[in-house]
Protein backbone atom coordinates (compact mmCIF):
# COMPACT_ATOMS: atom_id res chain seq x y z
CA UNK A 1 0.00 0.00 0.00
CA UNK A 2 2.73 2.67 0.84
CA UNK A 3 4.47 1.34 -2.49
CA UNK A 4 1.95 2.40 -4.39
CA UNK A 5 0.93 5.99 -2.25
CA UNK A 6 4.61 7.09 -2.83
CA UNK A 7 4.53 6.17 -6.92
CA UNK A 8 1.18 7.54 -7.21
CA UNK A 9 2.24 11.00 -5.23
CA UNK A 10 5.61 11.17 -7.44
CA UNK A 11 4.44 10.46 -10.65
CA UNK A 12 1.66 12.99 -10.19
CA UNK A 13 4.30 15.34 -8.81
CA UNK A 14 6.61 14.99 -11.50
CA UNK A 15 3.81 15.12 -14.34
CA UNK A 16 1.48 17.39 -12.33
CA UNK A 17 0.01 19.03 -15.61
CA UNK A 18 -0.95 15.51 -16.27
CA UNK A 19 -2.47 14.32 -13.05
CA UNK A 20 -4.82 11.74 -12.22
CA UNK A 21 -8.35 13.31 -11.58
CA UNK A 22 -9.09 13.13 -7.66
CA UNK A 23 -12.14 10.67 -8.66
CA UNK A 24 -9.45 8.36 -10.51
CA UNK A 25 -7.48 8.32 -7.82
CA UNK A 26 -9.91 7.61 -5.31
CA UNK A 27 -10.88 4.53 -7.30
CA UNK A 28 -7.16 3.78 -7.56
CA UNK A 29 -6.56 3.86 -3.41
CA UNK A 30 -9.60 1.80 -2.94
CA UNK A 31 -8.74 -1.25 -4.99
CA UNK A 32 -5.26 -1.42 -3.45
CA UNK A 33 -5.94 -0.51 0.33
CA UNK A 34 -9.50 -2.77 0.28
CA UNK A 35 -6.77 -6.04 -1.89
CA UNK A 36 -4.28 -5.50 0.56
CA UNK A 37 -5.72 -5.26 3.99
CA UNK A 38 -8.95 -7.54 3.44
CA UNK A 39 -6.57 -10.12 2.18
CA UNK A 40 -4.19 -10.08 5.05
CA UNK A 41 -7.50 -9.51 7.38
CA UNK A 42 -9.26 -12.57 5.96
CA UNK A 43 -6.65 -15.16 5.30
CA UNK A 44 -6.36 -15.45 9.27
CA UNK A 45 -9.94 -14.59 10.23
CA UNK A 46 -11.19 -17.40 7.85
CA UNK A 47 -8.05 -20.11 8.78
CA UNK A 48 -10.40 -20.81 11.63
CA UNK A 49 -13.14 -21.68 9.68
CA UNK A 50 -14.44 -25.44 8.85
CA UNK A 51 -13.91 -26.05 5.14
CA UNK A 52 -18.34 -25.76 4.31
CA UNK A 53 -18.32 -22.28 6.98
CA UNK A 54 -15.14 -20.95 4.95
CA UNK A 55 -16.80 -21.82 1.33
CA UNK A 56 -20.25 -20.43 2.40
CA UNK A 57 -18.86 -17.33 3.38
CA UNK A 58 -16.32 -17.19 0.22
CA UNK A 59 -19.21 -17.55 -1.87
CA UNK A 60 -21.41 -14.84 0.19
CA UNK A 61 -18.89 -12.37 0.66
CA UNK A 62 -17.99 -12.69 -2.89
CA UNK A 63 -21.20 -12.31 -4.35
CA UNK A 64 -21.86 -9.23 -2.13
CA UNK A 65 -18.60 -7.22 -3.12
CA UNK A 66 -19.77 -8.12 -6.94
CA UNK A 67 -23.59 -7.46 -6.71
CA UNK A 68 -22.68 -3.88 -4.56
CA UNK A 69 -20.57 -3.07 -7.77
CA UNK A 70 -23.22 -4.08 -10.19
CA UNK A 71 -25.42 -1.42 -9.25
CA UNK A 72 -22.74 0.85 -7.70
CA UNK A 73 -21.80 0.59 -11.66
CA UNK A 74 -24.69 0.52 -13.39
CA UNK A 75 -25.86 4.07 -11.89
CA UNK A 76 -22.33 5.76 -12.05
CA UNK A 77 -22.11 5.07 -15.98
CA UNK A 78 -25.72 6.01 -16.55
CA UNK A 79 -24.64 9.22 -14.57
CA UNK A 80 -21.33 9.57 -16.19
CA UNK A 81 -22.34 8.65 -19.85
CA UNK A 82 -26.12 8.63 -20.12
CA UNK A 83 -26.12 4.63 -20.80
CA UNK A 84 -25.20 1.84 -18.33
CA UNK A 85 -22.25 1.44 -20.87
CA UNK A 86 -18.65 1.92 -19.55
CA UNK A 87 -16.04 5.26 -20.94
CA UNK A 88 -16.21 4.36 -24.92
CA UNK A 89 -18.05 1.11 -24.91
CA UNK A 90 -17.31 -0.67 -28.07
CA UNK A 91 -17.80 -4.36 -27.65
CA UNK A 92 -20.03 -4.45 -25.14
CA UNK A 93 -22.59 -2.13 -27.05
CA UNK A 94 -21.77 -4.93 -30.01
CA UNK A 95 -22.65 -7.75 -28.02
CA UNK A 96 -25.90 -5.96 -26.81
CA UNK A 97 -26.89 -5.10 -29.83
CA UNK A 98 -25.76 -9.17 -31.39
CA UNK A 99 -28.44 -10.21 -28.14
CA UNK A 100 -31.12 -8.86 -29.14
CA UNK A 101 -31.06 -9.56 -32.60
CA UNK A 102 -30.42 -13.19 -31.64
CA UNK A 103 -33.28 -12.51 -29.79
CA UNK A 104 -35.95 -11.28 -32.29
CA UNK A 105 -34.36 -14.17 -34.62
CA UNK A 106 -35.78 -16.43 -32.45
CA UNK A 107 -38.71 -15.46 -31.44
CA UNK A 108 -39.84 -14.65 -35.36
CA UNK A 109 -38.38 -18.44 -35.75
CA UNK A 110 -35.75 -17.06 -38.42
CA UNK A 111 -33.32 -19.43 -36.33
CA UNK A 112 -29.63 -18.44 -35.74
CA UNK A 113 -28.58 -18.56 -39.43
CA UNK A 114 -28.86 -15.04 -40.24
CA UNK A 115 -25.89 -14.21 -37.14
CA UNK A 116 -23.54 -17.29 -38.36
CA UNK A 117 -24.10 -15.90 -41.62
CA UNK A 118 -22.48 -12.48 -40.42
CA UNK A 119 -19.63 -13.55 -38.76
CA UNK A 120 -18.61 -14.98 -42.42
CA UNK A 121 -16.84 -18.21 -40.81
CA UNK A 122 -15.63 -16.83 -37.52
CA UNK A 123 -16.75 -18.40 -34.50
CA UNK A 124 -14.76 -17.68 -31.83
CA UNK A 125 -17.00 -14.74 -30.62
CA UNK A 126 -19.79 -15.86 -31.00
CA UNK A 127 -20.60 -17.97 -27.87
CA UNK A 128 -20.94 -15.02 -25.47
CA UNK A 129 -23.76 -13.26 -28.17
CA UNK A 130 -25.73 -16.33 -28.98
CA UNK A 131 -25.57 -17.02 -24.75
CA UNK A 132 -26.80 -13.34 -24.27
CA UNK A 133 -29.87 -13.55 -27.05
CA UNK A 134 -31.26 -16.73 -25.31
CA UNK A 135 -31.17 -14.83 -22.58
CA UNK A 136 -32.25 -12.01 -23.13
CA UNK A 137 -35.54 -13.94 -24.33
CA UNK A 138 -35.93 -15.03 -20.96
CA UNK A 139 -35.46 -11.48 -19.61
CA UNK A 140 -37.14 -9.00 -22.19
CA UNK A 141 -33.31 -8.07 -22.75
CA UNK A 142 -32.47 -6.67 -19.51
CA UNK A 143 -28.97 -5.27 -19.31
CA UNK A 144 -28.64 -5.55 -15.21
CA UNK A 145 -30.56 -9.26 -14.96
CA UNK A 146 -27.40 -10.22 -17.53
CA UNK A 147 -24.83 -8.61 -14.67
CA UNK A 148 -26.87 -9.61 -11.57
CA UNK A 149 -25.75 -13.08 -13.24
CA UNK A 150 -22.14 -12.23 -13.77
CA UNK A 151 -21.91 -11.23 -10.01
CA UNK A 152 -23.06 -15.12 -9.17
CA UNK A 153 -20.70 -15.94 -12.09
CA UNK A 154 -18.16 -14.30 -10.46
CA UNK A 155 -18.51 -15.59 -6.95
CA UNK A 156 -18.56 -19.38 -7.88
CA UNK A 157 -15.78 -18.60 -10.12
CA UNK A 158 -13.82 -17.78 -6.62
CA UNK A 159 -15.61 -21.67 -4.96
CA UNK A 160 -13.97 -23.12 -8.31
CA UNK A 161 -10.65 -21.81 -7.76
CA UNK A 162 -10.39 -23.16 -4.30
CA UNK A 163 -11.85 -27.02 -5.48
CA UNK A 164 -9.20 -26.78 -7.71
CA UNK A 165 -6.50 -25.26 -5.55
CA UNK A 166 -6.77 -27.51 -2.54
CA UNK A 167 -6.02 -30.39 -4.23
CA UNK A 168 -3.19 -28.77 -5.69
CA UNK A 169 -1.62 -26.95 -3.07
CA UNK A 170 -2.99 -27.64 0.13
CA UNK A 171 -5.77 -25.88 2.32
CA UNK A 172 -3.69 -22.58 3.26
CA UNK A 173 -2.67 -21.87 -0.36
CA UNK A 174 -6.33 -22.91 -1.66
CA UNK A 175 -7.86 -20.29 0.96
CA UNK A 176 -5.55 -17.71 0.13
CA UNK A 177 -5.71 -18.12 -3.98
CA UNK A 178 -9.93 -18.05 -2.79
CA UNK A 179 -9.89 -15.01 -1.07
CA UNK A 180 -7.36 -13.14 -3.46
CA UNK A 181 -9.96 -14.01 -6.16
CA UNK A 182 -12.80 -13.08 -4.07
CA UNK A 183 -11.15 -8.95 -3.65
CA UNK A 184 -9.03 -8.79 -6.87
CA UNK A 185 -10.62 -5.46 -8.29
CA UNK A 186 -10.17 -6.42 -12.07
CA UNK A 187 -11.93 -9.46 -11.65
CA UNK A 188 -14.97 -7.43 -9.98
CA UNK A 189 -15.08 -5.01 -12.69
CA UNK A 190 -15.84 -6.97 -15.28
CA UNK A 191 -19.42 -8.31 -13.50
CA UNK A 192 -20.10 -4.37 -14.10
CA UNK A 193 -20.07 -4.54 -18.04
CA UNK A 194 -21.39 -6.08 -20.83
CA UNK A 195 -18.02 -7.75 -22.41
CA UNK A 196 -17.78 -12.13 -21.96
CA UNK A 197 -14.84 -11.93 -19.39
CA UNK A 198 -16.80 -13.38 -16.82
CA UNK A 199 -18.30 -15.96 -18.66
CA UNK A 200 -15.51 -16.73 -20.43
CA UNK A 201 -13.63 -17.25 -16.70
CA UNK A 202 -16.21 -19.41 -15.33
CA UNK A 203 -15.75 -21.80 -18.11
CA UNK A 204 -11.85 -21.41 -18.06
CA UNK A 205 -12.03 -22.10 -14.39
CA UNK A 206 -14.24 -24.61 -14.44
CA UNK A 207 -12.58 -26.32 -17.09
CA UNK A 208 -9.18 -26.39 -15.13
CA UNK A 209 -11.17 -27.76 -12.27
CA UNK A 210 -13.26 -30.55 -14.12
CA UNK A 211 -9.73 -31.26 -16.11
CA UNK A 212 -7.44 -31.78 -12.36
CA UNK A 213 -10.37 -33.51 -10.87
CA UNK A 214 -10.50 -36.21 -13.97
CA UNK A 215 -6.46 -36.59 -13.29
CA UNK A 216 -6.82 -37.13 -9.92
CA UNK A 217 -10.24 -39.23 -9.87
CA UNK A 218 -9.34 -43.10 -9.38
CA UNK A 219 -13.24 -43.75 -10.87
CA UNK A 220 -11.93 -43.58 -14.27
CA UNK A 221 -15.41 -43.43 -16.44
CA UNK A 222 -17.21 -41.56 -19.23
CA UNK A 223 -19.08 -38.95 -16.39
CA UNK A 224 -15.46 -37.90 -15.47
CA UNK A 225 -13.74 -37.47 -18.97
CA UNK A 226 -16.68 -35.56 -20.70
CA UNK A 227 -17.12 -32.58 -18.98
CA UNK A 228 -13.83 -31.02 -19.51
CA UNK A 229 -13.22 -31.98 -23.38
CA UNK A 230 -17.05 -30.16 -23.54
CA UNK A 231 -15.86 -26.94 -21.47
CA UNK A 232 -12.92 -26.85 -23.88
CA UNK A 233 -15.02 -27.12 -26.55
CA UNK A 234 -16.93 -24.51 -25.81
CA UNK A 235 -13.82 -22.21 -24.43
CA UNK A 236 -13.64 -22.46 -28.92
CA UNK A 237 -16.68 -20.11 -29.34
CA UNK A 238 -15.50 -17.60 -26.13
CA UNK A 239 -11.76 -17.20 -27.97
CA UNK A 240 -10.27 -19.74 -30.47
CA UNK A 241 -6.52 -19.61 -28.36
CA UNK A 242 -7.93 -19.63 -24.81
CA UNK A 243 -9.57 -23.48 -26.17
CA UNK A 244 -6.10 -24.38 -27.98
CA UNK A 245 -4.11 -23.74 -24.93
CA UNK A 246 -7.24 -25.41 -22.73
CA UNK A 247 -6.48 -29.09 -24.70
CA UNK A 248 -2.72 -27.81 -24.87
CA UNK A 249 -2.87 -27.60 -21.09
CA UNK A 250 -4.70 -30.69 -20.74
CA UNK A 251 -2.48 -33.14 -23.05
CA UNK A 252 0.81 -31.02 -21.51
CA UNK A 253 -0.49 -32.75 -17.95
CA UNK A 254 -0.95 -36.03 -19.42
CA UNK A 255 2.49 -36.29 -21.39
CA UNK A 256 4.31 -34.95 -18.26
CA UNK A 257 2.61 -35.52 -15.04
CA UNK A 258 3.80 -37.00 -12.17
CA UNK A 259 2.67 -40.89 -11.85
CA UNK A 260 1.57 -40.28 -8.30
CA UNK A 261 -0.98 -37.71 -10.30
CA UNK A 262 -2.30 -40.01 -13.02
CA UNK A 263 -1.09 -43.46 -14.00
CA UNK A 264 -0.11 -44.73 -17.44
CA UNK A 265 -2.71 -46.57 -18.37
CA UNK A 266 -5.35 -44.26 -17.61
CA UNK A 267 -2.96 -42.06 -19.12
CA UNK A 268 -2.94 -43.44 -22.59
CA UNK A 269 -7.01 -43.28 -22.72
CA UNK A 270 -7.63 -39.99 -22.08
CA UNK A 271 -4.98 -39.05 -24.81
CA UNK A 272 -7.01 -40.54 -27.21
CA UNK A 273 -9.95 -39.01 -25.68
CA UNK A 274 -8.00 -36.05 -26.77
CA UNK A 275 -6.95 -36.28 -29.81
CA UNK A 276 -10.83 -37.26 -30.84
CA UNK A 277 -12.06 -33.93 -29.25
CA UNK A 278 -9.22 -32.23 -31.29
CA UNK A 279 -10.60 -33.93 -34.52
CA UNK A 280 -13.72 -32.97 -33.37
CA UNK A 281 -13.80 -29.64 -32.11
CA UNK A 282 -10.98 -28.69 -33.81
CA UNK A 283 -12.30 -29.39 -37.39
CA UNK A 284 -12.99 -27.14 -40.15
CA UNK A 285 -13.02 -23.47 -39.57
CA UNK A 286 -12.29 -23.35 -35.96
CA UNK A 287 -8.89 -25.32 -36.78
CA UNK A 288 -8.30 -22.73 -39.53
CA UNK A 289 -8.93 -19.54 -37.29
CA UNK A 290 -6.53 -21.33 -34.66
CA UNK A 291 -3.41 -21.87 -37.34
CA UNK A 292 -4.44 -18.29 -38.61
CA UNK A 293 -4.15 -16.85 -35.52
CA UNK A 294 -0.98 -18.08 -34.79
CA UNK A 295 0.38 -17.74 -38.09
CA UNK A 296 -0.70 -13.96 -37.98
CA UNK A 297 0.60 -13.33 -34.43
CA UNK A 298 3.92 -11.49 -34.98
CA UNK A 299 2.92 -9.24 -38.21
CA UNK A 300 -0.49 -8.75 -35.87
CA UNK A 301 1.34 -6.96 -33.40
CA UNK A 302 3.65 -5.60 -35.85
CA UNK A 303 1.04 -3.60 -37.70
CA UNK A 304 -1.04 -3.00 -34.72
CA UNK A 305 2.07 -1.34 -33.02
CA UNK A 306 2.94 0.62 -35.97
CA UNK A 307 -0.39 1.73 -36.28
CA UNK A 308 -0.60 3.13 -32.64
CA UNK A 309 2.43 4.92 -32.86
CA UNK A 310 0.95 7.10 -35.60
CA UNK A 311 -2.49 7.42 -35.29
CA UNK A 312 -3.70 10.70 -33.85
CA UNK A 313 -3.47 10.66 -29.66
CA UNK A 314 -1.15 7.64 -29.97
CA UNK A 315 2.45 6.46 -28.94
CA UNK A 316 4.97 7.13 -31.07
CA UNK A 317 6.99 4.40 -28.83
CA UNK A 318 4.60 1.94 -29.32
CA UNK A 319 6.03 0.47 -32.43
CA UNK A 320 9.19 -0.86 -30.45
CA UNK A 321 7.24 -3.05 -28.22
CA UNK A 322 7.73 -6.29 -29.66
CA UNK A 323 7.23 -9.67 -28.41
CA UNK A 324 10.90 -9.49 -27.10
CA UNK A 325 10.43 -6.73 -24.77
CA UNK A 326 6.75 -8.21 -23.48
CA UNK A 327 7.72 -12.16 -23.45
CA UNK A 328 10.51 -11.00 -20.18
CA UNK A 329 7.65 -9.64 -18.40
CA UNK A 330 4.34 -10.83 -19.56
CA UNK A 331 3.21 -12.11 -15.71
CA UNK A 332 3.85 -8.59 -14.68
CA UNK A 333 2.41 -6.69 -17.41
CA UNK A 334 0.22 -4.28 -17.87
CA UNK A 335 1.69 -1.43 -15.75
CA UNK A 336 -1.35 1.15 -14.38
CA UNK A 337 -1.46 4.38 -15.57
CA UNK A 338 -1.22 7.04 -13.07
CA UNK A 339 -1.54 9.70 -15.80
CA UNK A 340 -4.09 11.38 -17.45
CA UNK A 341 -4.14 10.56 -20.69
CA UNK A 342 -6.68 11.12 -23.34
CA UNK A 343 -9.46 8.31 -24.57
CA UNK A 344 -7.90 5.99 -21.44
CA UNK A 345 -10.65 6.40 -18.76
CA UNK A 346 -10.71 2.79 -17.76
CA UNK A 347 -6.96 2.10 -17.48
CA UNK A 348 -6.85 5.03 -15.23
CA UNK A 349 -10.15 3.92 -13.19
CA UNK A 350 -8.62 0.78 -12.92
CA UNK A 351 -5.06 1.71 -12.04
CA UNK A 352 -4.95 0.18 -8.63
CA UNK A 353 -6.12 -2.91 -9.82
CA UNK A 354 -3.25 -3.32 -12.42
CA UNK A 355 -0.44 -2.34 -9.56
CA UNK A 356 -2.12 -5.37 -7.40
CA UNK A 357 -1.35 -7.54 -10.22
CA UNK A 358 2.12 -6.34 -10.96
CA UNK A 359 3.04 -6.30 -7.08
CA UNK A 360 1.68 -9.80 -6.73
CA UNK A 361 3.62 -11.32 -9.83
CA UNK A 362 6.94 -11.23 -7.64
CA UNK A 363 5.25 -14.36 -5.63
CA UNK A 364 4.90 -15.65 -9.06
CA UNK A 365 8.00 -15.76 -10.25
CA UNK A 366 9.70 -16.99 -6.94
CA UNK A 367 6.77 -20.07 -7.31
CA UNK A 368 8.02 -20.84 -10.41
CA UNK A 369 11.52 -20.56 -9.23
CA UNK A 370 10.97 -23.07 -6.30
CA UNK A 371 9.55 -25.43 -8.28
CA UNK A 372 11.99 -25.41 -10.65
CA UNK A 373 14.45 -25.41 -7.53
CA UNK A 374 13.17 -28.33 -6.09
CA UNK A 375 12.33 -30.27 -9.57
CA UNK A 376 8.74 -30.39 -8.36
CA UNK A 377 7.24 -28.98 -12.04
CA UNK A 378 5.58 -32.51 -12.76
CA UNK A 379 3.24 -32.52 -9.87
CA UNK A 380 1.90 -28.87 -11.07
CA UNK A 381 1.97 -29.32 -15.79
CA UNK A 382 -1.56 -28.61 -15.93
CA UNK A 383 -1.80 -25.42 -14.15
CA UNK A 384 2.17 -24.24 -15.20
CA UNK A 385 1.60 -25.33 -18.99
CA UNK A 386 -2.14 -23.41 -19.00
CA UNK A 387 -0.09 -20.41 -17.62
CA UNK A 388 3.02 -20.22 -20.08
CA UNK A 389 0.60 -21.47 -22.97
CA UNK A 390 -1.75 -18.56 -22.94
CA UNK A 391 1.13 -16.12 -21.89
CA UNK A 392 3.14 -17.14 -24.36
CA UNK A 393 0.49 -16.64 -26.60
CA UNK A 394 -0.41 -13.22 -25.49
CA UNK A 395 3.26 -11.84 -25.49
CA UNK A 396 3.23 -12.69 -29.54
CA UNK A 397 0.08 -11.13 -30.06
CA UNK A 398 -0.91 -7.28 -30.35
CA UNK A 399 -2.66 -7.46 -27.42
CA UNK A 400 -0.02 -8.22 -24.74
CA UNK A 401 -0.55 -4.56 -22.94
CA UNK A 402 -3.81 -5.08 -22.95
CA UNK A 403 -5.40 -6.04 -19.70
CA UNK A 404 -8.33 -7.80 -20.71
CA UNK A 405 -6.51 -10.29 -22.24
CA UNK A 406 -4.63 -11.02 -19.55
CA UNK A 407 -7.90 -12.04 -17.25
CA UNK A 408 -8.26 -15.84 -18.42
CA UNK A 409 -4.63 -16.05 -16.99
CA UNK A 410 -5.52 -14.30 -13.83
CA UNK A 411 -6.99 -16.27 -11.55
CA UNK A 412 -4.00 -18.59 -11.97
CA UNK A 413 -1.50 -16.12 -11.75
CA UNK A 414 -3.22 -15.61 -8.15
CA UNK A 415 -3.46 -19.27 -7.04
CA UNK A 416 0.40 -19.20 -7.71
CA UNK A 417 0.86 -16.14 -5.99
CA UNK A 418 -0.35 -17.66 -2.99
CA UNK A 419 1.90 -20.85 -2.91
CA UNK A 420 4.66 -18.21 -3.14
CA UNK A 421 3.51 -16.55 -0.72
CA UNK A 422 3.27 -20.04 1.41
CA UNK A 423 7.24 -20.89 0.41
CA UNK A 424 8.70 -17.23 1.29
CA UNK A 425 11.53 -17.62 3.39
CA UNK A 426 13.86 -15.13 5.11
CA UNK A 427 16.56 -15.41 2.17
CA UNK A 428 14.20 -14.44 -0.27
CA UNK A 429 12.96 -11.11 1.25
CA UNK A 430 16.49 -9.80 0.00
CA UNK A 431 14.75 -10.10 -3.92
CA UNK A 432 11.54 -9.18 -2.44
CA UNK A 433 13.52 -5.52 -1.65
CA UNK A 434 15.15 -5.48 -5.45
CA UNK A 435 11.40 -5.99 -7.01
CA UNK A 436 10.23 -3.20 -5.02
CA UNK A 437 13.09 -1.28 -6.74
CA UNK A 438 12.32 -2.63 -9.79
CA UNK A 439 8.57 -2.07 -9.43
CA UNK A 440 8.89 1.80 -8.13
CA UNK A 441 11.39 2.21 -11.06
CA UNK A 442 8.83 0.59 -13.28
CA UNK A 443 5.79 2.21 -12.47
CA UNK A 444 8.08 5.78 -13.02
CA UNK A 445 9.00 4.77 -16.53
CA UNK A 446 5.74 3.27 -17.84
CA UNK A 447 4.24 6.45 -17.21
CA UNK A 448 6.55 8.82 -18.20
CA UNK A 449 6.61 6.08 -21.58
CA UNK A 450 2.46 7.31 -21.55
CA UNK A 451 3.51 10.77 -21.76
CA UNK A 452 6.16 11.20 -23.95
CA UNK A 453 5.01 8.60 -26.53
CA UNK A 454 2.50 11.67 -27.22
CA UNK A 455 5.12 14.23 -26.99
CA UNK A 456 3.61 15.42 -23.25
CA UNK A 457 6.03 15.21 -21.57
Amino acid sequence: MLLYVVALVLVSAIFFSHVLSLMFIFFGLVEVIAFFYFSNLLTKKWSVFSTKRFLNDLFLTSLLIRLGWVLFSYVFYVSMNGDPFEFFAADSKMYHESAVWIHNLIITNQGLQPFLNSLKGGYSDAGYAVYLGFQYILTGDSILIERLLKAFYGAFTCVLIYKFSVRNFGEEVARMAAIFCMLMPTLIYYCGVHLKEVEMLLLTVWFMERADAMLRNKNFNFAEIAPPLLIAGLLFFFRTVLGATALFALFTALMFSSTKVVGWGKRLVLILWILGTVVYFIGGEISTEVEQVWKDSDKNQSSSMDYRSIQEGGNKYAKYATTAIFAPIIFVMPFPTMVSTEGQPTSQMWNGGYFVKNFMAFFVLLAFVWVLKNKKWRDYTLIGSFIIGYLGTLAKSSFAQAERFHQPALPFLLIVAAFGISKLTNKDKKYFKWYIAFLFIALLGWNYFKLAGRGLA
